[in-house]
């Protein structure tokens, strides 16, 4: 029946709006004539009433009234049906005018139209309401009851989505919002109850066990303050995500999640228009290095859906490889993915990769990034991410690729350790290689979001395990980015580049790793320094208190993108560096540390060694080779 009501539905309404008209005539000429018709206005009622309705049918059709939805009428559907009724109103004067002559009441016509337009709208709201009853009926009484932080366009959007989908197992009791104007205003009859400062005392009232924050364009220090108050009052909270995170088939309740670590970090992830990527990728033959790595994985998934020509990914790690593998295979089952195992430090691996796929576009990720560690494994990071940086690019230069696109660090900046000179010199790598087919380019991260080896990982191991959470110092600051934007940005920059230009994202205002660590333990549902203890272990080898992503000596420009600049800063003529590179690598293989050490300061100025680098470089050379 409900199918049959449904194919017929436009039928349905237009004999229902002919029956609003002709009803709407009759109350004009009873309330006219005060409910006592005489009969000559009798017989006018019976005569023009046909005409009447004839009338209007046409008209209501004109303006499309039977194609408005009945449950989901809006203000704009309702100024429709306000003008076709003043048109309806118009043609019917007409009509009759020229049918019966001026005999007919004017009074009727005006009395018709309020008459028509009030039954009309009334019909709509009691079949709204009615659909919305059987759809919606009593709340369970499992339903969670639930308050919406923010009673602007998302968060009343979030209760008609809320409303329209029962299955999800909410009950709204009210909203709240810190705009004073706001309080005591309903919104489809839900009231706004207080804001911020009444949340514990709403959420205990009213037996409150969520709160969705519906507040897209709230700063980081907002939803910490909010998320402290739903800590404090033992209630569970969930982001509703913004619009740009919401386009796309899947209903807006279905995609509330978890409030996550980067909507407390106070900068809102870089968004970049991808109106050339699609062509610059699609039909390529690319070539990612560290595939299995974070970086490297997500740059297999993005580059993914641009749909290149063939994507390898190549890696040392097996069970990271095998990992991205099954998982573009499983997303993109039309790709033609091949992994490819391998070490950047293998030169005749390179050629034989190269040899056999040509890759036109190069994405290298590869690299030792863990920064103590690095300090006390000297010759691994010159091995990897210095000479196995130079054997990827001259392969990639030898073999006639497109672009050589880098993933460097913040850390190459002023370098206080090990692994950060490597990445510099890595940079230098690029400015200096020359190619008549190869673009070479480089960019530069501040520290990647829930990345292997990152400290986002080691913070949640240590709340699961009960604390304490170890910060190594107070004033300790970092940039952070997401993942996705890491990623992004990396294809971005090959769209931008003619060469030799060093890429950053703007990435505002460092954060405090104590915060950072504060904000974890909270989404965690505990109480930072009561229920998890915050220690401080001191500074490690090779860190510095504060990042920077670009030298006082490097120049700035902009690029098309607001939130991407490039830098250009001296480096040494690619003659002086290819002998100093050279020196570095016999000094490597002679497991000649003060040597090694020694060719980092002459190629980056501005490194200064940590104490256990000074310590490998002062052991005697017949010692060196058990480092």
């Amino acid at each position: 029946m409900k199918r049959a009501l449904l194919q017929n539905r436009r039928w349905i309404a237009e004999v229902m709006q002919a029956v609003v008209a002709g009803a709407a005539l009759v109350v004009s000429f009873l309330l006219r004539f005060e409910f006592s018709i005489e009969p000559p206005y009798g017989h006018m009622l019976l005569a023009s009433l046909p005409l009447l309705v004839a009338v209007k049918i046409v008209v209501f059709r004109a303006f499309g009234l039977r194609d408005v939805a009945w449950r989901d009428i809006g203000f704009a559907d309702l100024l429709r049906i306000g003008a076709a009724n003043a048109g309806a109103s118009c043609a019917t004067a007409v009509a009759l005018r020229l049918a019966m002559g001026p005999a007919f009441p004017r009074s009727l016509l005006a009395l018709d139209f309020f008459v028509c337009l009030t039954l009309m709208v009334a019909l709509r709201a009691a079949v709204k309401s009615l659909l919305e009853w059987q759809h919606h009926g009593e709340p369970a009484k499992s339903a969670r009851r639930t308050l919406i932080y923010g009673a602007g366009r998302t968060g009343v959007a979030t209760l008609a989505e809320i409303r329209a989908h029962a299955s999800i197992g909410c009950q709204v009791i009210g909203f709240l919002d810190d705009d004073a104007c706001k309080r005591s205003m309903r919104a489809h009859g839900v009231r706004v109850l207080g804001g911020r400062a009444e949340l514990r005392a709403v959420a205990r009232k009213y037996r409150v066990g969520e709160i969705l924050l519906a507040l897209p364009t709230a700063s980081g220090d907002q939803l910490t303050g909010i998320m402290e108050q739903c800590q404090a009052a033992g209630v569970s909270v969930k982001r509703v995500p913004a619009l740009l995170e919401r386009i796309g088939p899947r209903v807006l309740v279905k995609q509330i999640r978890e409030v996550r670590l980067e909507d407390l970090l106070g900068r809102p992830p870089a968004r970049w228009e991808e109106n050339g990527l699609p062509e610059h990728l699609s039909g390529r033959t690319v070539l990612v290095t560290g595939a299995g790595g974070s970086i490297g994985s997500e740059l297999c998934r993005q580059i993914a859906r641009h749909r290149p020509k063939t994507l390898i990914g190549f890696d040392q790690s097996e069970a990271g490889l095998f990992q991205v593998e099954q998982e573009l295979r499983e997303w993109f089952p039309s790709l033609e993915f091949r992994p490819a195992m391998g070490s950047i430090q293998n030169r005749r691996r390179l050629a034989e990769l190269f040899q056999e796929h040509r890759p036109q576009s190069v994405y290298h990720a590869a690299a030792y990034k863990h920064v103590p560690l690095m300090e006390s494994h000297l010759f691994e990071a010159v091995e990897n991410n210095v000479l196995g940086t130079r054997n990827v690019a001259r392969a990639a230069s030898e073999h006639r690729a497109e672009e050589f696109v880098l993933v460097s660090s913040d850390k190459a900046v002023r370098p206080a350790g090990v692994m950060g000179a490597t990445k510099r010199v890595a940079e230098m790598i690029c400015q200096a290689e020359r190619s008549e087919a190869t673009r070479f380019l480089a960019v530069r991260f501040g520290n990647v979001l829930g990345s292997s080896g990152s400290v986002i990982p080691h913070f949640r191991r240590q709340i699961e395990a009960g604390g304490p959470v170890t910060v190594t110092h107070p004033d300790m600051r970092r940039y952070f980015m997401t993942i996705p934007e890491a990623a992004e940005l990396v294809l971005q920059a090959a769209t931008l580049g003619s060469g030799g230009e060093i890429f950053v994202l703007e990435m505002g205002e460092p954060v405090r790793i104590l915060d950072l660590a504060r904000k974890m333990v909270l989404l965690s549902g505990l109480r930072p320094d009561i229920d998890i203890p915050i220690v401080f272990s001191g500074t490690r080898p090779g860190e510095k208190l504060y990042e920077e992503v670009s030298a006082l000596e490097e120049n700035t420009s902009t690029t098309p993108h607001a939130q991407i600049r490039v830098f250009s800063g001296p480096a040494p003529p690619p003659a002086v560096l290819w002998k100093i590179l050279a020196e570095m690598e016999r000094a490597t293989q002679e497991r000649d540390p003060a040597q090694v050490v020694s060719c980092l300061q002459k190629m980056v100025p501005g490194y200064t060694p940590s104490g256990v680098a000074l310590r490998q470089a002062q052991v005697p050379r017949t010692q060196a080779v058990g480092v």
